[in-house]
């Protein structure tokens, strides 16, 4: 059997009801545009370790087909992923002798990279968005305070507040996803399992979302003038001219969550109440990741640390 032939089954017989749609879209883009265009024409018994091999160095260096411009590590190891998990089906299967995935080597995969805006830049955003006639910039208020993802906003109804006991139920998220050729919106299930939790809301917002409510014709908290569903390519538009206006410097939409999870360490908010407040299944994932944020937490720490000890006392080394 050939790969392309394997892909197909594999897709509609063993994916697609295991997958939530948005993963679902991730391992579709990846057979189509790299792992069937370059392998699809093999035997299944054919993908030698050279073939495979020789088909991640295409990968990173040109693996853009429009472009013709190299892949980042991190993404040629998402479409390997794919290849790999295909193909071990097959092999347990019994539709193909060998297994040669394994013997892949990849490059060392890029640390992801964490943007926060500055104080100062989230203090023009706040006022900007809290003083503007446009109801639905509280969304960007929202995420500063509670470092939600951009789909869980979306998706956030104001059945999911509780604004007697001062907390948000995150509990679905929003995407978009091709159906039929069209760009449709989605409501899933959260990320993870991790990802379903409660949110304190602290006070000031808290008084924001009850006056945004009582003018609010819509079940949804960010909402269309016909009060449907704001897609996530609309709001990400909406905020970049945000930023345009406030003459900042362009971040993504995630860096609003990063901005979030930066301050409340920065403030001295345990780790462990971070990693729960953003969803993290491990606080070790939420340490390393936001490590640069706890620097001058350290270095204040290890000032104090110093002045029990000697080293501090010595006349010589006083500190004027």
């Amino acid at each position: 059997m050939k790969l392309n032939e394997w892909l197909d089954t594999w897709i509609n017989g063993y994916l697609k009801h295991n997958l939530k749609l948005k993963s679902m879209d991730t391992y579709m883009g990846h057979i189509k545009y790299h792992i069937k265009p370059q392998l699809g024409y093999y035997e299944l018994d054919e993908l030698s370790p050279k073939i495979l091999q020789g088909f991640v160095l295409h990968l990173l260096e040109n693996g853009n087909a429009k472009t013709n411009t190299p892949l980042s590590n991190n993404t040629v190891a998402s479409i390997v992923n794919v290849l790999k998990q295909a193909i071990h089906e097959a092999n347990i299967l019994e539709i193909t002798k060998t297994d040669y995935t394994k013997s892949i080597k990849l490059p060392p995969q890029e640390a992801t990279k964490v943007t926060a805006f500055e104080k100062s830049e989230q203090e023009k955003i706040e006022s900007f968005c809290i003083n503007h006639k446009k109801a639905n910039y509280i969304g960007i208020i929202v995420c500063l305070y509670t470092g939600i993802r951009i789909g869980e906003l979306l998706a956030l109804t104001w059945e999911d507040i509780d604004f007697k006991n001062g907390y948000m139920n995150i509990n679905k998220t929003l995407h978009q996803t091709l159906i039929d050729g069209k760009f449709k919106i989605v409501i899933d299930t959260p990320k993870t399992k991790n990802s379903c939790r409660i949110i304190p809301i602290p006070r000031p917002l808290l008084q924001l979302l009850k006056n945004a409510k009582k003018k609010s014709t819509s079940q949804y908290i960010i909402t269309t003038k016909e009060n449907k569903m704001v897609g996530t390519r609309s709001y990400q538009k909406t905020f970049e001219r945000i930023l345009k206006n406030l003459n900042i410097p362009y971040k993504n939409f995630h860096a609003l969550r990063h901005t979030f999870a930066t301050r409340a360490l920065e403030f001295g908010i345990d780790v462990k109440t971070v990693a729960e407040l953003l969803g993290h299944k491990n606080p070790m994932v939420t340490l390393q990741r936001y490590a640069h944020s706890l620097l001058s937490y350290k270095i204040e720490i290890m000032n104090k640390f110093c002045k029990t000890l000697f080293l501090s006392k010595s006349p010589s080394l006083s500190v004027n």
